[in-house]
């Protein structure tokens, strides 16, 4: 097949992204696929793109990536490419798409995974993997996705969105999360003991330019996700952090969590997160694959935290460890989401 792998981007995830596209282009390419290894945001800036050519030398924009302590400066970004604007698409983009069997969106957070680049495709008759624009727009924002969850019957801390810092003041109940609406890799979160933390917490958030916060009250528990491939549930996956809670440091610094897959639980604890995180994917219209993060109280009840619809594919991410346990391999997980994505296009 012909792939287009989709990775950079704009958003707070953009050196997730990329870290993901590598090794995603690479295992496919392995597998023998033609692929090329493509910045949404910068494109191919060529003044002649000979697309079939691109396909047939395996083309990469980066073969390397740091996932640092801190996220990229975007301002640089736009800086860095050639007509300097901050139109989403970058130069060649969608003809280098159109010419492939399918996209695999290796992108995390902002337009990549709030269903504006799903809608485009769509639009554009042009596949790809994940989840349609209205599953991907719903799992995005936090607030909505609470919505659904307690429309659903589906257990999820209670919580309050807030427009406006001065809004967010009337939360008085601590500890609680204080989180961007629409944020991912858990950019921006924090955890508030007091009310002087609270109002740092809510000025962080505020702070990566979104609208509106969530804050919800704090749970105690173990953290869990669970990976779903076709609404199928894979094992849940526990994470203990050295110290601290699951933040974007921890996710993609190496040592920085334990991840136990799979989970020392019981199997009623099993059963109760691989359901709730089937009801959350069916609850959202999510499509072909994603994960479901939830902390697991003392009392053996899931609390779910957020659906990714476009889990990471890093070195250190955790639906490729589940995957393994199930015996699947980095490379063949990747061909099974494109096969599974495919699907959708048989409808």
């Amino acid at each position: 097949m012909r792939i287009v792998v989709l990775a950079g981007g704009t958003s707070t995830e953009r050196d997730v992204s990329i870290s993901s596209g590598i090794l995603v282009a690479a295992a496919l390419r392995e597998k023998g696929h033609e692929v090329v290894l493509l910045d949404v945001f910068k494109g191919y800036e060529c003044d002649i793109c000979d697309v079939y050519a691109l396909f047939k030398q395996n083309y990469s924009f980066t073969d390397s990536v740091k996932v640092g302590d801190t996220i990229s400066d975007i301002d640089e970004i736009i800086e860095e490419r050639r007509d300097k604007s901050n139109r989403y698409l970058g130069e060649n983009v969608i003809d280098i798409c159109s010419y492939a069997d399918i996209t695999f969106l290796a992108l995390h957070g902002g337009a990549g995974e709030n269903g504006q680049i799903q809608a485009t495709l769509d639009l554009l008759g042009l596949k790809y993997t994940g989840s349609p624009y209205l599953g991907s727009a719903l799992a995005m924002n936090k607030g909505i996705t609470k919505s659904v969850l307690i429309q659903k019957h589906i257990l999820t801390p209670q919580g309050e969105i807030y427009k406006s810092a001065k809004d967010a003041m009337a939360w008085d109940i601590f500890p609680c999360v204080v989180k961007p609406c629409s944020g991912g890799s858990s950019v921006g979160i924090t955890i508030a003991q007091n009310a002087d933390e609270y109002k740092e917490s809510v000025a962080e958030a505020f702070s990566y330019g979104e609208d509106e916060i969530v804050v919800e009250e704090y749970v105690k528990g173990r953290e869990f996700s669970v990976g779903l491939l076709g609404g199928k549930a894979l094992p849940p996956i526990e994470i203990i952090p050295n110290e601290g809670f699951y933040d974007y440091k921890t996710k993609y610094q190496a040592g920085a969590a334990r991840d136990v897959c799979p989970a020392d639980i019981t199997p009623d604890e099993d059963k109760t997160l691989r359901d709730a995180a089937v009801a959350t994917y069916n609850a959202l219209h999510l499509e072909s694959y994603a994960r479901v993060d939830f902390i697991l109280t003392e009392d053996g009840r899931a609390y779910c935290l957020e659906a990714n619809t476009l889990p990471g594919m890093t070195p250190t991410s955790l639906l490729p460890q589940e995957a393994k346990v199930e015996g699947i391999s980095y490379a063949d997980l990747c061909e099974q989401i494109i096969e599974i994505s495919m699907k959708k296009y048989e409808k």
